[in-house]
């Protein structure tokens, strides 16, 4: 359970901005003046690229800025973002540090979007990188393909971001720590394999996963855990894929399951809503052997509402060497909308509420409303994240950076 509080008060550094920090501002027009200038940037420079192809491959290597004066490279209007293109992948930081990529447009890469990583030094991870108001799109289309790859990555964050067509996960975390992705959209496409959209492994500890919009985001839209090899664990090979992380206040729509936890400890899902899932509500898993590895365990899921149908046969599905029995089922509300169907869970549920119909209004749409006046929802689903849960509160706090607010800048 600590492990569990600790992912709900991650602290994040860079939640909103101050104001401008001394530094130059930099405006470029295209893929060799940005190169050009990635290779002198300097600790508080804004690096803003005005409208256009910038064509793909943008490598970006060893750039660091610092918590007060991060490297900022953004789009000049989001309305109009940058698009970076085609080619194996569109961007690559390779062991930088507090930077902020913002404001723009990936699409078409056959590998992976945009790919960050620690450059192989596990111990030391990069820190420090948002990406915000970002929106990838058509990668793969099938196999290992990812929008947003992400090894080794600390105090990150993810924000107001859209993905829609991949191959293998919308964003993948390897070896990742004390992150947020919140605010964003995972929308699957026909003709891409999109095996899941969120997935956190490779000893992935601490994330929080807050008020997200999935539709049709891959078999399992979480995967709280995965299966890793065993050299790519950071910063050293532990017995979990993933341990505390937490999915709160996020809207489900389809997907084969939802919520899958594969090799994870202490996981928690609540407050969540999930529509219509087309299998199984979630899954518990074993993706790694027993022998080095602990058994799936000591979940949590309470607070959530979930409409199913007759498509649900099987609420669980749990797989071999795991410990269902320790999983904990909480105040979660049940609407079967062609039945009078219970679920069938591995643990008995606590204060569990069933078929009040939550008069869904736009079920399947980010403004999804829920029209039942009825007490018993009220404190249940995404809609009640922010104002009830009491445990989620602290990681809602906005901690901003000391930065400086001086706004005399350089220029070149």
């Amino acid at each position: 359970m600590k492990h569990v509080l600790k992912a709900a008060m991650v602290v994040v550094f860079f939640m909103a901005w101050a104001g401008p920090v001394l530094g130059a501002d930099i405006t470029v027009r295209d893929a060799k003046k940005l190169r050009d200038e990635l290779r002198r940037v300097r600790p508080g420079d804004t690096i803003t690229l005005a409208p256009g192809n910038y064509g793909n491959g943008i490598w970006i290597e060893k750039v660091n800025g610092t918590k007060k004066k991060p490297i900022i490279i953004t789009g000049a209007d989001e309305r109009n973002p940058p698009v970076f293109a085609g080619g194996n992948e569109a961007i690559h930081l390779v062991d930088c540090n507090y930077v902020v990529l913002r404001n723009i447009k990936v699409s078409g890469c056959r590998g992976n979007g945009i790919n960050a990583d620690d450059g192989g030094s596990y111990d030391t991870p990069s820190r420090g990188i948002v990406f915000e108001n970002i929106t990838i799109e058509d990668i793969g289309p099938a196999g290992n393909r990812d929008g947003l790859k992400l090894s080794g990555l600390d105090n990150f964050v993810v924000r107001n971001c859209k993905l829609s067509g991949w191959g293998g996960s919308a964003i993948d975390m390897v070896g990742c720590h004390d992150g947020v992705i919140e605010k964003c959209q995972f929308v699957g496409k026909k003709g891409f394999s999109q095996s899941t959209g969120i997935q956190a492994k490779g000893g992935s500890e601490n994330i929080l996963i807050k008020r997200n919009f999935f539709k049709n985001a891959g078999g399992r839209a979480i995967n709280l855990g995965g299966s890793t090899g065993l050299k790519y664990f950071r910063p050293k090979l532990r017995d979990y894929e993933a341990r505390g992380v937490e999915v709160a206040g996020n809207h489900f729509v389809g997907s084969m399951a939802p919520i899958a936890y594969v090799t994870s400890i202490d996981c928690v899902v609540r407050r969540n809503t999930i529509i219509g899932p087309e299998k199984w509500v979630m899954r518990i898993l074993q993706e790694q052997p027993t022998d080095k590895f602990k058994p799936c365990q000591k979940g949590i899921f309470e607070n959530n509402l979930i409409v199913f149908d007759r498509r649900v046969r099987t609420f669980v599905n749990v797989g071999r060497n795991t410990k269902p029995e320790t999983f904990s089922f909480r105040r979660n509300a049940w609407f079967c909308s062609d039945g009078e169907r219970r679920p069938s869970l591995p643990s008995k549920e606590i204060e569990g509420v069933y078929q009040i119909d939550p008069k869904l209004v736009n079920a399947e749409t980010p403004e999804m409303k829920v029209g039942s006046r009825d007490p018993r929802l009220r404190d249940v689903g995404a809609h009640a994240f922010e104002a009830k849960d009491a445990v989620m509160a602290p990681a809602t706090r906005i901690i901003k950076p000391d930065v400086s607010t001086n706004t005399d800048k350089r220029r070149r």
